[in-house]
């Protein structure tokens, strides 16, 4: 009695023909769009095992299970996080049963995607949660019995290896296939070249490296070549879609045929592929053709197409230093707080910052859209301060309701305009704004893009690793509440900020000096940057207990409030407001770089008077402080 091959040991007499797409198959059997395709495994099976028979009729030696998103994290978009176990369990057992009607000897791929968060400090998803959930998708898959793992469609190389990391020791007999996708620019979207990812998987130990998904074949067989190249030792596998997708009647239509992939099919063989399918788009008829070309006439490698080398945009030199960056730690900073207008007239606040800069201001803060109101892009509103006024601005850039790809055109859009300095901040929630229906989504946290600006668009390249020619020159600050109620999870915070290479920090408003001098005693010192000390006039006693009891992370000593209250009666809160801020300003100033001043409800006079107290005689202050 004979024994059948192994996985590994059918890859080595021969190249291997994995099946195509999964969710293509499933959304023309009448599955909705809006619905979770890996939950078809139990809602559904017949449908999922009339699949997997299918590709098995045409000629496929691999079927990958129907959980690509069967992970903890995905399934929560649904409220399924709960089934993750049932639901791998039961796509590896509906491919088995597949594979046994068929008759046929074909191996069980267990389908392993990425998590669909970014991983920290990027993203939100922390590491310990990352591997928990592979852990739990790669545990319940290997006891359905998969023949191997077979992760794909990763762009970020630290979520892979995180995920084949707990395949070693969740199952470490089971073959793995590491597959990542690429952009036109041969890189991964999380910036990684076809040699350090070649690289990388060689010293993570899987069986089959390779490239899946991506725009089509002819970009796929590159990249894996160049794997290939880079590190021979290991087994290569593809997997393209069938070509850019377009939609028309409402479906998305891919134009690779079943020729082009049989041709395809033969190139990828001729250059020692051993594991070659397909993905979005590709059908039965797609594994028909190629499984026909497989059995067919080789191909001579010599007639594959020669690689050529990439090249790179030239690297240009940095721009010269912003002036912050010359001020920071160098002088006492005064910046202003403005916000763009509603409309399109910007002749008001150019005028007012013509007054600020007039009365002392060194610098002026652009807002975007405070507190989520529709205004003028903050962009505009700094290049035009910047070229009627001749006053240097900080542009406030929050992530929050960006994409990656909005976040980096953004940033060099505002570069080109000469706006290169930058407070990083996460942004105010659009459902308390105008628009709260609005996108919240992010793809980058701000810790995350204080170190992309730094150690990516700084030093010449995107996030992706594309060279972008002369690097940019942004000076970036973070955001910092010295007043915080978990002041060492706010110092935690802190040094990811400086890690990153946050260059000064903006804090809340401070009404408290014992604020600052409890932050720097639990900080230790000084922090290594310069902390410009937010700092908010009282505008009236209902400004002041708005602020006390509303604001989050802002606590009104009980003196300033009774203050304000007097200073109702009689008519002067106003005077006294600016009194108040003058006491906090001048206490502070001997421990901060500089004051961050926020003017209530767009009252730039008050700003101009806080400011005045610089250029004073010396007060004295009154016994709190």
């Amino acid at each position: 009695m004979t024994t059948s091959p192994t996985f590994l040991e059918a890859l080595a007499s021969g190249p291997l023909l994995c099946d195509g797409a999964t969710g293509t198959l499933l959304h023309a059997a009448g599955v909705s769009l809006d619905h979770c395709l890996d939950e078809v495994n139990l809602s559904r099976p017949e449908v999922v095992l009339h699949m997997h028979s299918e590709y098995l009729a045409a000629g496929a030696d691999v079927v990958e299970t129907n959980t690509f998103g069967a992970n903890r994290i995905k399934l929560e978009e649904h409220d399924l996080a709960h089934l993750a176990a049932e639901i791998n369990q039961a796509g590896a057992r509906l491919a088995r049963d597949a594979v046994v009607q068929s008759g046929r000897h074909a191996f069980v791929a267990g389908s392993v995607g990425p998590l669909g968060k970014g991983l920290a400090p990027f993203g939100p998803l922390p590491i310990a949660a990352a591997r928990a959930a592979f852990a739990e998708q790669i545990s319940a898959l290997a006891a359905g019995g998969v023949d191997l793992l077979l992760f794909e469609t990763f762009v970020n190389l630290d979520e892979l290896a995180v995920a084949v990391e707990a395949a070693h020791d969740i199952a470490p007999d089971l073959p793995l296939v590491a597959q990542m996708t690429f952009a036109e620019e041969r890189r991964t979207l999380a910036g990684h070249s076809p040699e350090e990812v070649a690289d990388a998987l060689c010293s993570l130990g899987v069986a089959v490296a390779g490239v899946n998904c991506s725009a089509g074949p002819a970009l796929v067989l590159r990249v894996a070549r160049r794997m290939q190249q880079a590190c021979p030792n290991l087994l290569y596998s593809v997997q393209p879609n069938a070509g850019y997708p377009t939609r028309a009647s409402g479906r998305l239509m891919f134009p690779s045929s079943p020729a082009y992939f049989a041709d395809f099919a033969r190139q990828a063989a001729a250059a020692g592929m051993t594991l070659i399918g397909g993905c979005c788009g590709t059908t039965p008829e797609h594994t028909a053709a190629m499984a026909a070309a497989l059995r067919g006439e080789p191909l001579d490698p010599a007639r594959l197409p020669r690689l050529t080398p990439l090249r790179e945009p030239e690297m240009g030199e940095a721009p010269p230093p912003t002036e912050l960056a010359q001020t920071l730690d160098r002088q006492f900073i005064v910046t202003v707080e403005m916000h763009p207008p509603r409309g399109i007239d910007a002749a008001e606040i150019v005028e007012h910052a013509q007054m600020l800069k007039q009365a002392g201001a060194t610098f002026l803060n652009v807002a975007d859209s405070p507190l989520a109101k529709m205004r003028m892009s903050p962009w505009a509103c700094a290049f035009l301060i910047q070229q009627q006024v001749g006053i240097e601005t900080i542009l406030h850039f929050p992530t929050r309701g960006r994409n990656l790809l909005r976040v980096q055109g953004d940033l060099l859009a505002a570069h080109a305009l000469g706006v290169r300095n930058l407070f990083v901040v996460m942004g105010d929630p659009p459902r308390i704004g105008d628009y709260p229906d609005a996108s919240d989504a992010q793809d980058v946290v701000p810790s995350g893009l204080i170190r992309l600006v730094n150690h990516n668009l700084n030093r010449g390249t995107d996030q992706a690793g594309n060279a972008i020619g002369q690097p940019t020159g942004f000076v970036v600050g973070c955001a910092l509440n010295m007043g915080a109620d978990d002041l060492d999870r706010e110092i935690n915070v802190l040094r990811k900020k400086l890690d990153g290479g946050s260059h000064f920090a903006l804090s809340q408003p401070v009404f408290d000096p014992a604020t600052v001098e409890r932050f720097l005693d639990r900080f230790g010192g000084r922090p290594p940057l310069p902390i410009i000390m937010g700092l908010l006039p009282l505008y009236n006693e209902r400004h002041a207990r708005f602020i006390h009891h509303e604001v989050p992370g802002i606590n009104i000593p009980e003196q300033l409030l009774a203050r304000m209250e007097t200073a109702e009666a009689r008519g002067a809160s106003r005077e006294e407001g600016v009194a108040i801020a003058h006491e906090i300003l001048l206490a502070t100033r001997p421990l901060m770089q500089g004051v961050y001043i926020m003017p209530p409800f767009r009252r730039y006079d008050l700003a101009a008077e806080v400011i005045a107290v610089l250029h004073a005689e010396p007060v004295a202050l009154p016994a709190f402080l």
